[in-house]
């Protein structure tokens, strides 16, 4: 259930970033100040709409979203993606896609951490929280 997800998660690794950055098209001073943002993720639920918010001293974003339906989001980098969340096998799945490119963000509970992994056709990244 997505309810294992609520609360707030705190940044506590990141590997492969910049990388994963540039592999999506990520202009320089965007990827410098992405990678020195250590954002907290915050989840909640409320009437089965999901609330995720990433707070940082850079920037804020947030999206609301139900899960299987896509929706229109703006990422924090400013890319206009189209976005469906799933829930599989314990992981709420983020699958975005713009310009013919596509990146699926996986979430899940490892040891009582929240650990990020996003792919796309040529790179990796891995977040812990």
């Amino acid at each position: 259930m997505v309810e294992q997800f609520v609360g707030t998660w705190k940044l506590t690794a990141s590997d492969n970033f910049d990388e994963y950055m540039k592999a999506i098209g990520v202009g320089f001073a965007t990827r410098q100040m992405g990678n020195m943002a250590k954002p907290n993720l915050v989840f909640s639920v409320t009437d089965g709409v999901i609330s995720m918010k990433a707070q940082s001293t850079f920037k804020t974003t947030e999206i609301s979203f139900k899960l299987n339906e896509e929706f229109d989001e703006t990422t924090a980098d400013d890319r206009k993606t189209k976005t469906t969340f799933t829930f599989e096998n314990g992981k709420l799945v983020q699958k975005q896609t713009w310009d013919g490119k596509t990146t699926i963000l996986e979430r899940e509970i490892q040891d009582g951490k929240l650990v990020a992994v996003s792919f796309n056709w040529t790179n990796f990244v891995i977040v812990v929280y």
